[in-house]
């Protein structure tokens, strides 16, 4: 599998990303030992997951597989904090306490004493971003994290937390939801990153996995769009909103006989900045689908499918 150089930093991460959100709900041990080891035989080194995913859960269970399955050195670990647990339910929390506390429980169930990349989850509207900002830093400069980003962050605030890390704290990566059935990052956030020398990772390549085709005529039974807590995760891109998008994605991939899945991702992978598109698979069966992948995108195809899936832009983007 290719490596790409994330922004302007010296990490070296795979095209394709390993995403954990449904580890230790949807994807139990089993299928998630097989889908770690499919991944890193297959070139891949990027694993991403969050202090949240499964209320710490997925954290727990790449630790126990850390060691046993693959090695650590193996593998570039990113975790994001920022939304803690309450009885109320979740809450964003980018304050300095809040975010190097969540990184020590990270730590702790990942069995490892430092991530490669620690990123702040989303944006929290009652805390400085100077306080949040100094968190990264000092999570990097304790040994903590090699690395500092944002996930979810708006254009404005991705450059006023990368102008106040400076040269020597640089910001490394911004994570967004970037495919064909979302670009609105292209505006502004895309822009900021690569002008700040932070890579882009993509998250839901393939639109929420509407864009694998599967929920074309119906919706699987054993789909997200079909689970209770994910169903309203996927319904936003079901419809009539998505269907020119989805024609144009699924007649490009029959006329080249290849899948709507490689399309997509070769798609997401060949936009600027973009570093790593991270994948995130329920069975082991799904993953193998996309790194068996052929990613290498016709120009005109990517043309054509630029053109359909264009975002609308107005002021002050275009005038």
């Amino acid at each position: 599998m290719e490596e790409r150089q994330l922004g302007r930093t010296g990490l070296r991460v795979s095209a394709i990303g390993l995403g954990t959100l449904t580890w230790a709900r949807d994807t139990d041990e089993a299928e998630a030992a097989e889908q770690l080891r499919d991944f890193v035989d297959a070139g891949g080194t990027l694993v991403d997951t969050a202090a949240s995913y499964a209320d710490g859960g997925a954290e727990e269970l790449i630790g126990s597989l850390l060691g046993t399955v693959v090695a650590r050195e193996d593998v570039v670990l990113c975790t994001k904090g920022g939304v803690r647990r309450t009885a109320r339910g979740g809450v964003v929390d980018a304050s300095r306490g809040a975010l190097l506390d969540s990184l020590d429980a990270s730590l702790a169930r990942l069995g490892t004493d430092h991530v490669d990349l620690f990123l702040v989850q989303s944006p929290d509207p009652r805390t400085p971003l100077a306080e949040t900002a100094a968190a990264l830093r000092h999570a990097v400069d304790s040994g903590r994290a090699r690395y500092a980003g944002l996930s979810n962050h708006p254009g404005w605030q991705t450059a006023r937390v990368a102008t106040l890390l400076e040269a020597d704290t640089p910001l490394a990566a911004v994570e967004v939801e970037y495919s064909l059935l979302q670009r609105g990052v292209e505006r502004e956030v895309v822009p900021a990153a690569t002008a700040l020398g932070a890579g882009v990772l993509a998250w839901s390549p393939l639109g929420r996995g509407v864009l694998t085709g599967k929920y074309r005529r119906t919706v699987p039974a054993d789909s997200r769009a079909a689970s209770a807590h994910l169903a309203g995760f996927v319904a936003p891109y079901l419809g009539t909103p998505s269907a020119g998008v989805l024609d144009a994605l699924l007649t490009a991939a029959e006329g080249l006989e290849r899948t709507p899945l490689e399309l997509a991702l070769g798609w997401v992978l060949s936009r600027p900045g973009v570093a790593s598109a991270l994948v995130g698979a329920r069975t082991a069966a799904q993953l193998r689908s996309a790194l068996d992948a052929d990613l290498d995108l016709p120009q005109a195809i990517g043309e054509a499918l630029d053109e359909v899936s264009a975002p609308p832009v107005g002021y002050p983007e275009s005038r």
